[in-house]
């Protein structure tokens, strides 16, 4: 993940308190915590709620900030975490009902086709659901955030072979329960 070089800038005058400087950090960082949050939550208005969070919790914390990695990867560690605490701390089914389905061209849209993408889309958030919140975690960073095994260890706070092993048994997971629809 590539780090804007205004970064490190913008994040010490913020740790200094310069209101300002977080505000571009959070309008540069936010679409992408979104992003994340969304797709480890499977509901926009939770992920909304966990990246207000996760921002006033890097707010509180950023005079703490020692810069190891960049401000967008420590963002995605706190994201992370927040989100993997609302997922071990809800019910076994998760909701992704509320995931708003990207509309199909014009000349795939007829009755059957959406009726098709609809029962896919139920059917991965069923599947999903089978997972540990620490697979499904693991495989969204991987598979939809498209991050290296290596940064995905460091934002989660385990080695890169506890990730590989997650995100297979993730992979294996989906690719059973998804059987009937390939």
């Amino acid at each position: 993940m590539a780090e804007h070089p205004d970064d490190a800038l913008l994040t010490v005058r913020a740790a200094e308190g310069d209101e300002e400087a977080f505000e571009t950090l959070v309008r540069g960082h936010g679409p992408a915590m979104l992003r994340l949050a969304a797709n480890l939550l499977g509901s926009r208005s939770e992920a909304e709620d966990a990246v207000q969070e996760a921002f006033v919790s890097a707010w509180r914390k950023l005079p703490e900030f020692r810069g190891d990695a960049g401000f967008g990867t420590w963002m995605h560690r706190i994201v992370t975490n927040r989100c993997l605490n609302t997922l071990r701390s809800r019910r076994p089914m998760a909701d992704l009902d509320q995931v708003p389905e990207q509309p199909a061209p014009d000349h795939l849209n007829s009755p059957a086709r959406a009726a098709e993408s609809q029962a896919a889309v139920r059917a991965l958030g069923e599947a999903m659901a089978l997972l540990s919140p620490e697979q499904r975690a693991c495989w969204v960073l991987r598979e939809i955030e498209t991050m290296p095994y290596e940064t995905i260890a460091e934002m989660v706070g385990i080695s890169q072979e506890a990730v590989r092993a997650r995100v297979f048994r993730a992979r294996r997971c989906l690719t059973e329960a998804m059987g009937a629809w390939r």
